[in-house]
């Protein structure tokens, strides 16, 4: 099959991502011979770019700068051409078989706009990967969690959650899309830059009417926080500014003020649990990141007008009315299938 007749790009971002490519290209090339794999490089200046020409059977897409994760992403689903692209992280080690379950869902469903397979952790493959486990979900005010994982509390994989799902939202880690309702919807937002923008997407398509799916019949291997490790000051920052932004963009009007009210006392009591705890540059950027938030936020008024406007799911199904943290903290559950 010539790349012409190919109904799926394999999209990967990079940025300074030789080490990562050289680890972990070849699986794709290897397991993916339905699809287009195409390296969308976001303006790298190590030899990433030099070393891909010695690469058979890779696409190239060269940036002249980082554009970050979203709106790196936009460029090239811009550019295109296959009815579904497949976002795929360059720390992600595929498997046998692992595109055609996800292909074959999106065929026969018309009304699925995203899916994803189920990640387990390359570090330890036992276990499930944080940033997307067996499927997302999202609580009462915001926080998101996953079949597999909750709060910071990973799964061991015995196959507790191998049936195919609904979820509210797809890990950006290896997310199949349609290609064409990605676009009409906006894509990622690219004044995220990184963090939460996968969820945000998701978000709007599921608000729209459309549905997203965990296949784990199709199983992949995440390293995770190649980029920016857990702890790091910026990626606190980036994940408390673009969850409120998100809340903003999406929360129906009855709901918004409570949620946001809410989060003002959760945000603070989480900034200063960092503090006493000693992590004084991640407190900080929770600070940072709600002030930057207001900031952001009367820019963002005719875009949550427009979300509002289209949404056709005010309640969605797999967001659940009550409270991660409580659940956490408090009821001391560590397991999806505990939490009922």
């Amino acid at each position: 099959m010539n790349n012409q007749d190919k109904i799926v790009s394999v999209v990967i971002l990079n940025w300074n991502g030789l080490h990562m490519l050289r680890r972990f290209l070849p699986s794709v090339l290897r397991y993916s011979p339905e699809a287009r794999v195409i390296v969308a490089d976001n303006g790298s200046t190590d030899d990433s770019l030099l070393w891909l020409k010695s690469v058979e059977g890779v696409e190239v897409m060269a940036f002249p700068q980082n554009y970050g994760f979203a709106e790196g992403y936009n460029l090239a689903l811009s550019q295109v051409s296959t009815p579904y692209a497949l976002l795929l992280n360059d720390d992600v080690q595929v498997t046998e078989g692992w595109l055609s379950p996800l292909l074959n869902f999106m065929e026969l469903h018309p009304n699925v706009a995203a899916c994803q397979p189920k990640l387990r952790s390359e570090q330890r493959p036992s276990h499930f990967e944080y940033a997307g486990a067996a499927g997302g979900f999202m609580d009462r005010w915001g926080y998101p969690y996953c079949r597999g994982r909750m709060m910071d509390a990973v799964e061991e994989d015995y196959g507790q959650y191998d049936s195919p799902v609904p979820v509210f939202w797809t890990t950006g880690a290896a997310m199949l899309v349609r290609t064409a309702v990605y676009l009409q919807c906006g894509g990622l937002d690219a004044q995220f830059f990184a963090h939460m923008e996968e969820i945000d997407l998701c978000w709007r398509l599921r608000s729209r009417g459309h549905e997203l799916w965990c296949l784990p019949q199709s199983v992949v291997y995440h390293v995770g926080g190649a980029t920016l490790p857990k702890g790091n000051p910026r990626k606190t920052f980036l994940n408390f500014r673009n969850n409120l932004l998100m809340l903003y963009k999406n929360v129906p009007n009855p709901q918004l003020w409570q949620v946001m009210a809410v989060r003002f006392f959760l945000d603070y009591a989480a900034a200063l649990q960092m503090l006493l705890s000693g992590r004084w540059g991640e407190a900080r950027a929770v600070v940072k990141a709600r002030r930057a938030f207001w900031q952001m936020r009367p820019g963002y008024a005719a875009v949550r007008c427009e979300n509002l406007h289209q949404t056709i799911l005010r309640q969605i199904p797999e967001q659940r009315g009550s409270s991660l943290l409580w659940a956490y903290y408090v009821r001391r559950i560590r397991c999806f299938s505990q939490w009922k």
